[in-house]
């Protein structure tokens, strides 16, 4: 079934899929005809849009196979929803793409949660195509990392000058495809650059550069500061440990205090476990 941009591309338009800032698209577009799936939840884990791709790619529908791999891509950086309710694409040359009329297929999710690896695809799809069709290329790109999203002045000044750059270089690479190929662009969201703080005032850094000279030089003289306190302020003789082994001891020895107390006050008649010789004795012997 073919599928517009707004359907293929700008399909996660609902509020709460866009909370899930650990996610990222998945889309497949091919010149085969694919049994993709009637409804498609957009928002779906790693391991089942991979069962699904799976189940496209199982027959071997083409000859060439691209996977385009987009680091820290989200469904936010395909919409642009700046303009009043109306929502463009910011990937020109991807939407052109799927749009295309050569294109007899298109699968895509807005949001998937986990990673998807592009190495198992590429088995995946040589595995399947062993044998079957002649002359079966795959091909993995990887484009330039985007920078983690940020609310800093410059920081999506910064992405989207880079994503317009990679969408160009996606651009040049889907030229040259032919009419007999299958496209996959994915992202692994787990590649987040590291937050770096921002200090006012300049840190010392170099205190992190320690050689083990200098941390032995730093023992040594902490050692000579505390050889000459006196004994009582050079340990700690009274712990919070030794504290609670005294309650719990005190609280012990209380137990036994009440157990020797209660066995003491026990009195047995210094007949009791004399046997008994009279006659009653005997009578109940017979």
């Amino acid at each position: 079934m073919k599928l517009t941009t707004t359907a293929a591309l700008l399909a996660c338009t609902v509020p709460h899929v866009q909370a899930f800032s650990d996610s990222s698209p998945f889309i497949l577009f091919s010149t085969a005809k694919l049994r993709t799936p009637s409804s498609t939840p957009q928002l779906q884990t790693a391991s089942q849009v991979f069962t699904t791709a799976k189940s496209l790619l199982s027959s071997c529908p083409s000859s060439r196979y691209v996977l385009v791999s987009q680091p820290n891509l989200h469904a936010a950086d395909i919409r642009d929803g700046s303009s009043g309710g109306s929502r463009s694409c910011r990937l020109p040359n991807l939407c052109s793409a799927v749009e295309s009329d050569e294109n007899n297929s298109n699968w895509d999710v807005a949001e998937v949660i986990g990673q998807l690896s592009g190495k198992a695809l590429e088995e995946y799809i040589n595995d399947a195509c062993e044998g079957r069709k002649q002359d079966v290329s795959v091909q993995r790109f990887e484009l330039r990392h985007l920078p983690a999203a940020s609310p800093r002045d410059g920081e999506d000044k910064g992405r989207d000058d880079i994503l317009g750059d990679n969408d160009y270089e996606l651009g040049k690479l889907l030229e040259n495809l032919g009419d007999d190929y299958t496209v996959m662009v994915y992202s692994d969201p787990n590649e987040f650059n590291a937050y770096e703080p921002e200090f006012s005032e300049p840190v010392h850094i170099d205190l992190k550069r320690w050689s083990g000279e200098a941390l032995e030089v730093l023992v040594r003289e902490s050692s000579k500061s505390t050889n000459n306190l006196p004994l009582f302020e050079k340990y700690q003789f009274f712990t919070p440990g030794i504290f609670m082994s005294f309650i719990v001891l005190a609280v012990l020895l209380s137990i036994l205090s009440v157990g020797l107390k209660a066995l003491a006050s026990l009195q047995v008649s210094y007949g009791a476990f004399d046997k008994e010789m009279g006659p009653a004795a005997q009578k109940k012997q017979m």
